[in-house]
């Protein structure tokens, strides 16, 4: 009777370890990784909430985040704890925001001129000035 108790002892210890092993310690270490991650949200990320908010974080604070939703720029206030993923960081924007310069006046006024549409009328305005040039840019 005695080694059936310590086969018995000796199976529950093992079923306690595989339990341990298959069960408990990733669900630490994924736990670990998530916190961290809600630690090293910074100022311009773009996160998704746990609720399917999708925003921009505008400050931190130690606890909580004030961020930034939609096209009126609404501002509210979140608990880190409430971050499910990192959509973009910073480092990211910094990067696709910049670009290169016009290396000279003509290639400025070109992009401007790309960035904003003309009216109507000057639209108009341009297309007879061009109609009335031959093909080598001279008045005819």
């Amino acid at each position: 009777m005695g080694g059936s108790v310590a086969t018995q002892i000796g199976f529950l210890v093992i079923f306690i370890a595989i339990m341990y092993l298959l069960l408990i310690r990733p669900q630490r270490k994924k736990e670990k990784a998530i916190n961290e991650m809600r630690a090293s949200v910074q100022v311009g990320d773009e996160i998704v909430t746990i609720g399917g908010i999708c925003a921009k974080v505008v400050k931190t604070k130690s606890d909580s985040l004030i961020i930034q939703v939609g096209g009126d720029k609404v501002k509210f206030e979140i608990m880190r704890w409430a971050v499910s993923k990192i959509e973009s960081t910073a480092s990211r924007h910094a990067s696709k925001k910049s670009r290169p310069e016009p290396e000279d006046e003509e290639e400025e006024e070109e992009a401007v001129d790309l960035k904003k549409p003309l009216p109507k009328r000057m639209k108009r305005a341009a297309g007879d000035n061009e109609a009335g040039k031959n093909s080598d840019g001279e008045d005819e």
